[in-house]
């Protein structure tokens, strides 16, 4: 009797053993799919910061980038040209997005880091100056959008206008379009001229700021992307000098050259970015991507049309 227990104790031991082994074994390959199916699905990141002309655009391309392609997410904020060159700089972006060229000063602080800075020219905008829709204001010369903003002239009679003070209105120090506008159209793209906003001046911190402004203000003037430019607000053509005429700016005026105030934008990377930052890049000239570009109104590389 007592045999039988212990001989049924061992036929129960084996096939509890069996079982466990089984188990083990089985959860070991189900640990090997997981661990697989976890690989296949790990995140890419990109870091994308700088211009706030860029911003909404990088945004969009961020957007639809990521519908295809899942495994990458991409962080876009703004912040200014400068800011995403700095953080270029000390390592805290992957890509800086700017709508100007980068320093040769901010060339060389990235150099010192052991690589050098990739340009990429991304899109083409105008700056479009802007003004109130009660404005009677419809052109106005490079020289005197100058004059207005150094100072010089400070009423809006002076040029053809109402009896009313001008009101300046100016994107931040470390707004690549400030930058843009102070040695184009302040300083006329001469190197040697020292003109400076007019200290009265308004700094604002974006670009949407300058727009509602604009819209609320019958004596302001400001300046903006192309991108930001909406019906509620008056487009003043530009004209170069006397003698030529005055443009709207448009895609078409941007690729013919004639309106005056138009500039590449930029992404830049620090030294030769990996391949899915290169993948992305690559995305972002293709004619996907520069149909984005014409949607949210800026001008798309020539051979994207």
């Amino acid at each position: 009797m007592i045999g039988n227990i212990i001989s049924s104790m061992k036929i129960v031991n084996e096939l509890f053993l069996f079982v466990l082994v089984f188990c083990l074994t089985a959860c070991g390959y189900n640990s090997t799919i997981s661990e697989s199916n976890t690989s296949a699905s790990e995140i890419s990141y990109i870091e994308n910061k700088g211009s706030d002309t860029i911003v909404n655009l990088a945004l969009a391309w961020a957007e639809a980038y990521q519908k295809s392609h899942p495994n990458i997410n991409i962080s876009v904020t703004g912040g200014g040209s400068g800011t995403g060159i700095s953080a270029l700089i000390n390592g805290t972006t992957d890509i800086a997005n700017a709508s100007r060229q980068i320093k040769p000063e901010e060339i060389d602080a990235i150099q010192e880091t052991g690589v050098v800075p990739i340009e990429y020219v991304i899109a083409r905008d105008a700056i479009a100056v802007i003004v109130h829709l009660d404005n009677p204001i419809d052109q106005l010369t490079l020289q005197q959008i100058s004059d207005i903003y150094s100072g010089k002239i400070n009423n809006w009679y002076e040029i053809g206008g109402e009896d009313r003070p001008i009101v300046r209105l100016s994107r931040e120090t470390n707004s690549g379009t400030h930058v843009y506008f102070l040695e184009e159209v302040l300083r006329l793209g001469d190197k040697t001229n020292n003109t400076l906003f007019s200290p009265d001046t308004l700094l604002l911190p974006s670009s949407e700021v300058i727009s509602a402004e604009i819209r609320d203000n019958p004596n302001a003037i400001g300046y903006d992307g192309l991108g930001y430019v909406t019906d509620d607000m008056k487009v003043v053509a530009v004209a170069i000098d006397n003698q030529h005429p005055p443009v709207i700016p448009s895609i078409d005026s941007v690729n013919d050259d004639t309106y005056p105030i138009s500039r590449n934008l930029y992404m830049y990377t620090a030294g030769e970015p990996p391949e899915i930052m290169k993948n992305y890049l690559n995305w972002v000239m293709s004619q996907e991507a520069q149909s984005i570009v014409i949607d949210l109104g800026f001008v798309p590389l020539a051979n994207n049309q």
